[in-house]
């Protein structure tokens, strides 16, 4: 038989799996011997006294042999002549698009601005010590979208939206650790999705669908408000740049929250798109160390705890020069982490954080960003539904001249930025294109600024230590999410205008991160194989394009 257990272990107890099975056995008054096996299903840290402690939710079998978990890829089957479904963009919603596409029976072909994540890694490496930046291959394009090479981590709160153990099952299964399955925040780290990502893309080319790097797309063919193919232009720098056409009837829009030119393209093409609501603020880093003392209670972290984390929220309901609630709170925290340069186009600043695997750089960083409407960026009304890309893209452009005009990021240590002080020295920091002195307020809006100092005290008044000047503000982060939504249907997920244009995840402010990116593709691509795609639309092999 087999029965579940919670157990609240010391953590050198939860990693002693004889001493798991001890207290197992203990607790239903059987034998050591009768224990057959145990599974971890669930994993979590209980901190909130000075003792810190593990909780565990154990699955364990008396008497009994355990059924075998083998995580092994699905057996898809070949679609290389199936109808073709386009998705641009090569992020968690693309790759999981194409291999539920690949299930369903269809064909996805993959458009791709960036590189592939081994080629990418040169351009990542030319930002960091060259501060050039590649404009379609950088943190924020390339195969596996921004997440790669910015964390990976996998929390998520859209259980209602699909299935995220579906999710992690097939990111075990393309190699990533099964401890996902079963830790509270999951996370695979900057260092080993590559892999799973390139994983992922050898099950999509091995069952016949396409991917295309160093393609970008340049328009939409459209016939009767219904789409017909797309158009891409070849960026790779070893071959001659040409634009060619690609057939199909639908389109999944995976492009990502970065993606200004494809918005650009939607609003010259009167296809209708609105200003979004987003996020943004600054980067703040402290000593990791710090971060663990004041988390467990301790001088010093116990070798059996990970890097500590924290997470904030502060409503400020009213202010004399802003009549709307604004939310500040913490995104992105990455223990033990490293602060990246995350801009898309030259003259600009925006930085991002991203973890290892085992979390073990000196230092803690997390965004600490405000909440902006419409009425922030009222002014720049004059650019339609781009208002609020204009309003962030100026803030990052503001954020480059301050620092220098060479990718330095402006910084000041955190009292004297509630202080509205001038930092003399700044202390050392993991974002290596390096950081430049300068008040902040000279960078982001009055706004932004005096509700981020608010919020900061509040911080500090729950994290007592949090507050302090060995850590450091750095600015800005500005792609929390997309400053624009793209429109699409409650059932059918098509835009309400254009037939077979599927706006999808991020880019188009349907989803937050890499699952529920991941969620919202597998969503498109069973509207596709579902809806009336393949019964009121004829595929015809070789037609010509409008």
């Amino acid at each position: 038989m087999n029965k579940t257990i919670e157990l609240v272990l010391m953590p050198e107890e939860a990693s002693d799996e004889l001493i798991i099975k001890d207290y197992c056995a203990r607790q239903f008054a059987v034998s050591l011997d009768s224990i057959t096996s145990f599974q971890i299903l669930k994993r979590s840290i209980d901190a909130r006294s000075r003792q810190v402690k593990i909780r565990l939710l154990v699955e364990i079998y008396i008497n009994e042999t355990p059924p075998e978990v083998i995580f092994s890829k699905e057996q898809y089957n070949d679609v290389s002549d199936k109808q073709p479904v386009l998705i641009i963009g090569a992020g968690p919603a693309g790759l999981f698009a194409a291999l539920r596409l690949i299930e369903l029976g269809l064909k996805p072909i993959i458009i791709e601005r960036g590189k592939d994540v081994r080629q990418r890694r040169r351009d990542l490496a030319l930002i960091n010590k060259e501060h050039v930046i590649n404009p379609n291959s950088n943190y924020c394009f390339g195969e596996g979208g921004a997440g790669t090479y910015s964390d990976g981590k996998l929390y998520t709160r859209s259980t209602k939206r699909g299935d995220v153990h579906r999710i992690l099952n097939i990111l075990v299964a393309h190699g990533a650790s099964r401890d996902i399955l079963i830790d509270a925040h999951p996370h695979i780290g900057t260092n080993k999705l590559p892999a799973v990502v390139i994983d992922i893309r050898e099950t999509i080319l091995k069952a016949g669908g396409e991917i295309h790097f160093n393609t970008l797309l340049t328009d939409f063919i459209i016939q009767d408000n219904s789409i017909r193919g797309i158009k891409v232009r070849n960026i790779n720098p070893d071959s001659s740049s040409q634009e060619y056409s690609i057939e199909g009837n639908a389109v999944i829009l995976a492009t990502g929250h970065s993606a200004a030119d494809v918005y650009e393209l939607l609003n010259n093409k009167n296809i209708l798109i609105y200003p979004k609501p987003f996020a943004l603020g600054i980067r703040i880093e402290h000593p990791q160390a710090l971060i663990d003392s004041i988390q467990y209670h301790c001088e010093k972290r116990s070798m059996y705890l990970p890097a500590a984390s924290y997470n904030f929220a502060h409503q400020i309901e009213s202010l004399d020069y802003k009549s709307r609630p604004a939310s500040v709170y913490s995104f992105c925290m990455c223990p033990g982490g490293i602060i990246a340069p995350c801009a898309t186009a030259t003259g600009e600043i925006v930085v991002n954080g991203w973890s290892p695997s085992k979390r073990n750089n000196p230092f803690a960083n997390s965004g600490i960003v405000v909440s902006v409407d419409e009425g922030d960026f009222k002014e720049y009304k004059i650019n339609g539904a781009l208002m609020g890309l204009k309003y962030r893209q100026e803030i990052e452009q503001k954020a480059f001249l301050a620092g220098g005009s060479n990718l330095k990021a402006p910084a000041q240590r955190m009292m004297d930025f509630i202080g509205n002080k001038f930092s003399s020295t700044l202390p050392e920091t993991s974002y290596i294109p390096g950081v430049q002195s300068i008040q902040i307020k000279e960078v982001l809006p009055r706004p932004i600024i005096n509700s981020l100092r608010i919020a900061l005290k509040e911080f500090g008044n729950k994290m007592k230590g949090y507050a302090t000047n060995e850590a450091v503000v750095v600015a800005v982060e500005s792609r929390t999410s997309s400053p624009v939504r793209i429109p699409r249907d409650k059932e059918t997920l098509e835009h309400p205008q254009i037939k077979g244009l599927y706006p999808c995840a991020e880019g188009a402010g349907y989803a937050g991160g890499i699952i529920s990116a991941a969620i919202d593709g597998e969503r498109c691509a069973e509207r596709i194989s579902n809806g009336n795609y393949q019964k009121s639309l004829e595929w015809r092999k070789g037609a010509s394009l409008i």
